[in-house]
């Protein structure tokens, strides 16, 4: 037994293929390359949908009286994290694509405090709320790491 690293990379622009991390993986002997040809392969982007379809299915429980308020914005929020980071992977310029994935954090963040109202309203228990907002948390860093990553590449020559 030795130790195991999971690479990630991507292809540029140029068409040259990119590191954007190295995980470490204990105990077991060998290295995979994962490839991200799509914005899908994305862990990032896995988590949001996982987090938007929770979103979604908790919001199922809120009162009619909030259908057009709480229960609207939380979802809309919560879907913009992962249309973020679908447009922002789709531009073709590190800078330009920066700015969307900005844009998902933002989204992420806004998605916690509409927790935050739920729970204050009495909508879901703490237990509940504290679940859905270390999802959020998890997308904001994963989405730190991607805007780390792509800060590089526009600053590289």
């Amino acid at each position: 037994m030795g130790i195991r690293y999971q690479v990630f990379v991507v292809r540029d622009f140029y068409g040259k293929l990119v590191l954007i991390s190295t995980v470490f993986l204990h105990l077991c002997t060998r290295t995979d390359i994962v490839m991200i040809t799509t914005f899908t392969d994305l862990d990032v982007w896995k988590k949001a949908r996982l987090l938007r379809n929770n979103i979604s299915s908790l919001t199922k429980n809120f009162p009619p009286a909030e259908k057009y308020r709480l229960t609207d914005q939380i979802i809309r929020s919560s879907r913009s994290i992962g249309n973020n980071i679908a447009e922002g992977y789709g531009r073709y310029h590190y800078t330009d694509s920066k700015k969307f994935f900005v844009n998902a954090r933002g989204s992420a963040t806004e998605t916690i405090d509409h927790l935050f109202v739920a729970f204050d309203e009495g909508y879901i228990p703490e237990k509940a709320f504290q679940e859905f907002e270390s999802a959020c948390q998890e997308c904001l860093r994963l989405l730190n790491g991607y805007i780390n990553y792509l800060k590089k590449q526009a600053d590289s020559p």
